[in-house]
């Protein structure tokens, strides 16, 4: 199938904010701000904001020159560049992203509950036996059944009609009622608190707890930016050749990290008013904490729906992403319609995701495996064949509908070669350390 033939966006915005939807999710508004808090406040900022721009933007570039390159899959990318043997690297990036999905869409399910949870007032005698009720079991099914049910949806209506439109409207409203809820959060009394743990570094507990921020810190930057699960590689596949690459990854991670950002701006100044400690709950940490806060603050019934309906747009924009990954494969390669393929894939990540709505334990083991595993895996794999298998035509790609120097192409290629490769390799060695103590195959952490 000829480019022609395929899909594409209809302007370069439409790419732009797919991608930014795409990158704003769960991870940035669900985990962000607790990753944060359980990481020592500001200490993990800094390292994340470093992962990010050092690590994730050009491993972001790589992605992209390899996608609009191909102008393909993730799977047939490989092939179609002439190295069939490392078409290994787009099916762990696409099973990333159906793994993935799988538990993501149960919390979807979550967020889903929350929204009428609010409006009804159902949690404010007590969001942690509320949670407890909504999380696990036969209900939970459900609206992990629901949410899916909405980005099957989307994806079925194609990348211009459906994607592109919905991403469109969905973007702007997560920043502007993001932004609504910051103003209203810097008015709450002991919220300034929140401010300094959130925005004021400190470089002792940097110091005395770096081996285990930095993993933590580069995995959000690799989840928040859709990296390692074939997501930049699809939507990129569907871009004009004279869009330049750096100007618009560039755009897709500011937007993104400012999202993030502006989530944290939102819940620590909440936390800190009411007496909460930043970090605690675990993966229901954005329910229990933020639901019992709402259920004390002025207004709650109003602000709980804002939020979780931003937390609802997130999701489901980054939900979609992950779906095209895997639709697009079978796009690509059968002439089977786009909204069967949809439904069929879509059927089969439900079931996958089935296990994880029994339990917050088999789900934060999901979601272990994808940070420490299957992301920085895929990630790795991607940077070595683009810095050191496809290097001259990948730094052409790069250069092509920009006024990129060769010099400038050429220092990312370093970076991508060297750097990057280096940052992502101790992240997965780390997350490989996490997963076995955990499993109890290791009593100590190594370091």
């Amino acid at each position: 199938m000829s480019q022609t033939q395929r899909d594409t966006w209809t302007t370069r915005v439409g790419f732009i904010l797919a991608a930014v939807g795409s990158a704003v999710g769960l991870g940035n508004v669900w985990q962000f701000p607790f990753q944060t808090g359980a990481n020592g406040g500001a200490a993990f900022i800094v390292v994340y904001l470093v992962a990010v721009f050092l690590i994730g933007f050009p491993a972001m570039l790589a992605e992209f020159v390899v996608g609009r390159r191909a102008e393909r899959n993730p799977i047939d990318a490989f092939v179609r560049l002439g190295h069939r043997n490392w078409r290994i690297v787009g099916v762990l990036g696409t099973i990333s992203a159906f793994w993935i999905l799988s538990f993501y869409s149960v919390v979807g399910g979550w967020v889903i509950r929350y929204i009428l949870g609010s409006a009804r007032g159902s949690y404010f005698s007590g969001s942690e036996a509320y949670f407890g009720s909504i999380s696990a079991g036969p209900e939970a099914i459900f609206f992990h059944a629901v949410f899916m049910a909405l980005v099957i949806g989307v994806v079925a209506f194609g990348i211009s009609g459906g994607i592109e439109r919905s991403t469109k409207l969905m973007v702007p409203s997560i920043v502007l009622l993001l932004g609504g809820l910051a103003v209203w959060a810097s008015t709450l009394d002991g919220g300034a608190a929140g401010y300094v743990y959130y925005l004021s570094p400190d470089v002792s507990a940097l110091r005395a707890n770096i081996w285990t921020i930095l993993p933590a810190a580069v995995g959000q930057a690799f989840f928040t930016l859709s990296l390692g699960m074939g997501a930049m590689i699809t939507y990129a596949s569907y871009l004009g050749r004279d869009d330049s690459l750096p100007a618009d990854g560039a755009t897709i991670v500011v937007l993104n990290t400012l999202v993030g950002l502006l989530a944290g701006l939102v819940v620590f100044p909440i936390l800190f008013s009411l007496g909460v400690e930043p970090g605690s709950g675990g993966l229901g940490a954005a329910f229990i904490t933020l639901a019992g806060a709402f259920a004390q603050l002025p207004g709650g019934r109003i602000l709980g729906v804002a939020f979780f309906v931003v937390l609802l747009l997130a999701a489901l924009s980054s939900a979609i992403s992950l779906l095209e990954v895997v639709t697009s494969y079978l796009a690509d390669n059968t002439d089977v319609s786009r909204p069967r393929i949809a439904v069929g894939l879509g059927a089969a990540i439900f079931a996958l995701g089935i296990p994880s709505a029994f339990g917050l334990s088999i789900l934060g083991w999901y979601n272990a495996i994808a940070y420490n595993l299957l992301l920085p895996l895929s990630v790795l794999c991607l940077l070595l064949f683009v810095g050191w298998v496809d290097a001259g035509d990948a730094v052409t790609e790069l250069r092509r509908g920009t006024g990129l120097s060769e010099s400038s192409a050429l220092a990312w290629l370093w970076f991508v070669r060297t750097i990057v490769p280096l940052g992502v390799l101790v992240t997965l060695l780390l997350g490989l350390q996490t997963l076995a103590v955990d499993a109890g195959l290791l009593a100590n952490p190594v370091v």
